[in-house]
């Protein structure tokens, strides 16, 4: 059985492929205490949704993946991800790598979707940072003690979108760049080979 710390570590990753939004009514506004809260009740509610859809892993999979584009700001992650080589990759480059890295990202977390069932995620309070807002929520599994999930939010896209997460102080993106960076490493640097086995 996966351990506690897995399925936290987990949660963060599926809370992750969840992060960005498009379209919300308020995102054409200046970034607010209440919109950074509004944003993460929007994602914690669509994931919830998935969870309790009952459809097929598969398909889970890729409503997560609809997800993490609508609230995400993906091409923002998917640069720090990428870290330094991100600076010598192209347009085209750098385009297939967003794409490939949401897939990844929704392939690697919604897997774990039902492990989730029967959870419940509380939003509990935000507070001003430099890169927008950090918005602090409890989530409770069944059969773990609650603990803390933190989603960064800014508003530079143009619209309040998430662009990271924190799961008992662990940076999930900075986890991400370091298991990118080893799989880039593992291919001899080459981006294009990296891109073709993410997607």
């Amino acid at each position: 059985m996966p351990s506690n710390h897995m399925n936290r570590r987990g949660f963060v990753a599926t809370g992750l492929a969840g992060l960005a939004l498009t379209a919300l009514p308020f995102s054409a506004f200046a970034q607010t205490e209440a919109s950074a809260k509004a944003l993460v009740v929007s994602v914690v509610d669509d994931i919830n949704r998935i969870i309790a859809s009952g459809k097929s892993e598969k398909a889970m999979i890729r409503d997560f993946e609809k997800v993490f584009v609508q609230y995400a700001d993906v091409p923002i992650m998917a640069r720090y991800v990428l870290g330094a080589d991100a600076r010598s990759a192209s347009p085209s480059q750098l385009k297939q790598f967003t794409k490939a890295f949401q897939g990844y990202i929704s392939n690697k977390y919604g897997r774990r979707f039902r492990e989730f069932i029967g959870g419940q995620v509380t939003v509990r309070k935000a507070r001003k940072i430099k890169a927008g807002y950090e918005v602090r929520t409890s989530v409770k599994l069944q059969g773990s003690s609650p603990f803390e999930v933190t989603f960064l939010v800014s508003d530079k896209s143009g619209r309040d979108k998430f662009f990271n997460m924190f799961i008992e102080g662990v940076n999930m993106l900075l986890t991400e760049r370091t298991e990118v960076g080893a799989m880039l490493d593992a291919r001899g640097g080459d981006l294009n080979r990296l891109i073709k086995d993410l997607s």
